[in-house]
């Protein structure tokens, strides 16, 4: 049997953003333990030596510190992957903000353009870099990490939810143009226990854990084996697809 480590098929090798913790981690640990290569991103050197610890070290990890909307830190990280690893097969645009909470009519101009700037612009800017950089060549998949708030209206993540829309229409545009070298999709998860959702659950989890048919919240391996598999051969028949994540959350046609 042969595996990714053997000379004649080099290891692949993911670029994963926004993954010192939570999703990005988990589709981290699910790609080196079948064994991948991974270049992981995030704001928080220390976090990410963290990260680069769980996952088995500097041999199967690359961690660039950096905010993805950055363009000099896009630009080093995939620069960095390519001269240690040499490749780059896979891309998982995980990063994403939501700093404003409520009404739409009142929401600040200046934090509706970062919330598209990071969750939507960015993710154009690493698709372009890791392509000209690799995938043009040798092809490879890409998974955008969109949510559940991108297919209907939700009480105060009004602009989340269309950054995360506009990150759905991106993920098609970007499955027709690359086609057929480079298969695109994305996930939309529905409220995951994670750091960055824990505002939507603190203190009252189980109340929010009912609403859902599988009476539980998801957990970041739910997304990260999800991701996993779209980015593998398994999965090579696929593309411009959302897979939505959501412990049935949606069947009931509504998000509120």
């Amino acid at each position: 049997m042969t595996t990714n480590d053997d000379a004649a098929a080099p290891a692949k090798v993911a670029l994963i953003t926004g993954a010192s913790r939570g999703i990005g981690l988990a589709v981290a640990q699910a790609l080196v333990a079948r064994g991948e290569r991974v270049v992981i991103t995030g704001r928080d050197a220390g976090s990410l030596a963290e990260a680069v610890a769980r996952l088995g070290g500097e041999e199967r990890v690359l961690a660039v510190a950096g905010k993805s909307h950055d363009e000099a830190h896009r630009a080093e990280t995939v620069e960095r992957a390519m001269e240690r690893f040499g490749r780059i097969d896979s891309l998982v645009n995980n990063v994403g903000t939501n700093p404003a909470f409520g009404s739409m009519v009142d929401l600040d101009l200046a934090a509706a353009r970062k919330i598209l700037d990071i969750n939507l612009v960015s993710t154009l800017g690493w698709v372009q870099l890791v392509h000209k950089a690799a995938l043009a060549e040798h092809g490879g998949a890409i998974v955008n990490v969109s949510s559940v708030s991108a297919l209907g209206p939700a009480p105060g993540i009004g602009m989340y939810g269309a950054s995360k829309a506009a990150l759905i229409q991106l993920t098609q545009q970007l499955a027709f143009e690359l086609a057929p070298s480079v298969r695109v999709n994305a996930v939309a998860p529905a409220v995951v226990r994670t750091r960055f959702a824990e505002a939507l659950f603190a203190g009252h989890e189980e109340q929010v854990a009912a609403t859902y048919p599988l009476k539980r919240l998801g957990v970041p391996d739910d997304v990260g084996a999800a991701v996993a598999f779209l980015l593998s051969d398994q999965a090579s028949w696929i593309t411009g697809q959302t897979l939505v994540l959501d412990g049935g959350l949606t069947l009931g046609g509504g998000l509120a």
